[in-house]
C-alpha cells in the first residue's frame, strides 16, 4: 500500500483533526505520532536512521497506511514526496505565536517534564521524542521562543517553496471539508469536520 497523502505540517497545527478527516475520506489508516506511540514503538529505529540520513525501508514502515501527518513524518516530507510521486502533500498552517503556546503547553511539557511514574518503555519513548524533535528539529533550543518560531516559519517556507504546486494544499484550522475534498477529489461528507486534540483535551489524556 503506497502513501497517497503526506502531511508536511508540524505537530499542533491541526494534524490530529486532519488524520481523522483523511480516515473518514478513505485515506486511512493515517500514520500519526499517536499511532507510533500506541502501536509502533519499534519504528523509532527507522526514524533514527532517517534522521542520520541512512537508508529506510519506507514501504515497510508505512505498510498498512495510506496517509501520514504530524511528527516524525513531517520531518521527512520531501523525501517521501520524491518516493511516492503520486502522493498529495498537505501543509497545515497556524499562527506561529498560537502554535508555540500550544506546543510548549502540551507536547513539550509531556515529553520533557516529570509526569507521575511512567514505565520504562514510556521513559525511553520520551527520550526518543526529545532526540528526534526537541534536539533534532529545534536543536535543543525550543524554550527560546523566537528561535522555535523561526524554525517553524522556515519549515513552512521550505514546503511552500519546494513542494510541487499541483500536489500541494495549504490548510489552516479554520478551513473545513470543502478545500480538502476538492483537492483530493472526494465527495464532501455530511458529518461535521472533525475537531480534536485541543490543549484541554491533550492535558485531560
Amino acid at each position: 500500500m503506497n502513501l497517497q497523502v503526506i502531511g508536511a505540517g508540524f505537530g499542533r497545527t491541526g494534524t490530529l483533526s486532519l488524520k481523522l478527516a483523511l480516515e473518514q475520506l478513505g485515506y486511512g489508516p493515517c500514520y500519526h505520532m499517536m499511532e507510533l506511540f500506541k502501536h509502533h514503538r519499534d519504528h523509532t529505529q527507522y526514524w533514527d536512521a532517517a534522521q542520520n540520513d541512512e537508508p529506510v525501508d519506507w514501504d515497510h514502515l508505512y505498510e498498512d497506511y495510506q496517509s501520514t501527518v504530524d511528527w516524525p513524518s513531517c520531518n521527512q516530507w520531501q523525501t517521501l514526496s520524491e518516493i511516492y510521486l503520486e502522493s498529495k502533500i498537505i501543509i497545515n498552517l497556524r499562527d506561529p505565536e498560537s502554535w508555540y503556546t500550544s506546543v510548549i503547553n502540551t507536547i513539550y511539557e509531556s515529553s520533557t517534564r516529570p509526569l507521575g511514574t511512567p514505565d520504562e518503555a514510556t521513559i525511553e519513548f520520551r527520550k526518543w521524542i526529545h532526540r528526534i524533535i526537541w534536539d533534532g528539529v529545534f536543536r535543543g533550543r525550543f524554550e527560546d521562543k523566537q528561535f522555535a518560531i523561526t524554525i517553524y516559519e522556515r519549515h513552512v517556507e521550505n514546503v511552500l517553496k519546494n513542494a510541487p504546486s499541483d500536489r500541494l494544499l495549504t490548510f489552516d484550522g479554520e478551513q473545513t471539508w470543502e478545500p480538502l475534498c476538492e483537492f483530493l477529489g472526494c465527495t464532501v461528507p455530511v458529518q461535521p469536520f472533525p475537531r480534536s486534540n485541543s490543549t484541554e483535551e491533550f492535558k485531560a489524556r
